[in-house]
C-alpha cells in the first residue's frame, strides 16, 4: 500500500511535481518542480504568497516582473550550491531555458515585507551535523537570518547508509514545538537507490513509513520523522518549510524525541566492532 504522504513525479517538460495545500490537507506549504524545455517557458504569480525559486539541474533565467532578470545555472544538486529567487506576493514571473533547466517551485502565505532578493550561496549557512552513522552537511539555503515571511529552506546531504533527522524531531504544534509543515524532495545519486522514510506518533498509533526513489515527495503532515539513505546511494533532501512562525521566529528549533537524544553525548557509544560473537565466546567490540 502506497502511503497518501509520497508523491512521485510525472513526465516532463512542464510541471512534474505539485504539492497544494488542498492536495496535502494543511494550510501553508505549496511545492512543485518544473521541468523548462527550450521553447516552453513556465511562469506564474502568487496574489498572497511568497514564493522561493531554487534551481536544481541545468541553467536559464527568471525574467522578474518588467524589467528583471535572474540567470540560474546548476550543474547538479550533488557537485554545487546555488542562488536561490525569492518573490514577494503578486510578483510575476516566467522561467525560460535554450538547453533545459529543473527548479523548485515552493510558496506560503505571506503580506509583502520582503522584497524581490536573490540569494548567493555565499550568504547561506553550512553546518555538518551528527555524528557517526548520522553524520551530514545541512544547507541554510533560506533560514534565519536570511528574511522571508513564513518560508524555510534547507538543503541537506547524507552520505549513503547514513541517517538524517536523528535524534528524530517533530514540529507540528506538540510537545512544545512550533507548528510547521514540510516537504522532503530526494535526489540519489545512483538513481537505482533508494531511502527510507518514516512519519510516527506513539501516542496516536500514528506510523507512516515508506520507501523513496528518485526524485519523490515525502510530506510531513505531524510527527516525529527521520531518513536513511541504502548503502549504494547518497542522498540529498530539499525542505521547503512553513507555518505558525513568522520573521525571526523562523530561528525556532524544533522538538527531539527525548528516548533518542543520548546519542549527541557520544556518537559512539554502545557502537559495535565485529565480529561479536565467535565459537570460543565474546569477540572484538571496541
Amino acid at each position: 500500500m502506497t502511503s497518501s504522504s509520497l508523491i512521485r513525479p510525472t513526465e516532463g517538460p512542464g510541471r512534474i511535481l505539485h504539492v497544494t495545500p488542498e492536495s496535502a490537507g494543511w494550510d501553508h506549504v505549496e511545492f512543485g518542480v518544473v521541468d523548462v524545455a527550450a521553447g516552453a517557458p513556465w511562469s506564474g504569480v502568487q496574489a498572497d504568497r511568497e514564493t522561493a525559486i531554487v534551481p536544481l539541474a541545468g541553467r536559464g533565467r527568471v525574467h522578474i516582473g518588467e524589467e528583471m532578470v535572474v540567470e540560474l545555472s546548476r550543474d547538479s544538486v550533488f557537485t554545487e550550491m546555488a542562488r536561490i529567487v525569492y518573490l514577494p506576493p503578486g510578483t510575476p514571473y516566467r522561467i525560460e531555458s535554450e538547453s533545459g533547466l529543473q527548479a523548485s517551485v515552493g510558496s506560503a502565505p505571506a503580506e509583502g515585507r520582503y522584497p524581490v532578493r536573490v540569494f548567493d550561496p555565499s550568504e547561506m549557512r553550512i553546518e555538518i551535523r551528527g555524528g557517526g552513522q548520522a553524520y551530514r552537511q545541512v544547507v541554510h539555503s533560506l533560514s534565519h537570518p536570511l528574511p522571508a515571511e513564513r518560508l524555510i529552506l534547507y538543503e541537506v546531504y547524507v552520505p549513503r547508509g547514513t541517517w538524517s533527522g536523528w535524534p528524530p524531531h517533530c514540529h507540528d504544534g506538540r510537545d512544545g514545538s512550533p507548528y510547521l509543515e514540510e516537504v522532503y524532495y530526494f535526489r540519489l545519486d545512483r538513481p537505482e537507490g533508494y531511502a527510507m522514510h518514516r512519519n510516527w506518533r506513539d501516542d496516536e498509533s500514528y506510523d507512516d513509513a515508506m520507501v523513496v526513489t528518485d526524485g519523490d515527495v515525502a510530506l510531513v503532515p505531524k510527527g516525529y520523522h527521520t531518513s536513511v539513505a541504502c548503502p549504494g546511494s547518497n542522498m540529498y533532501f530539499l525542505n521547503y518549510l512553513a507555518g505558525e512562525l513568522l520573521h525571526d521566529e523562523r530561528r525556532t528549533p524544533p522538538c527531539f524525541m527525548a528516548e533518542h537524544t543520548w546519542i549527541e553525548a557520544d556518537w559512539k557509544a554502545g557502537e559495535w566492532g565485529l565480529p561479536v560473537v565467535t565459537p570460543d565466546g565474546p569477540g572484538v567490540r571496541e
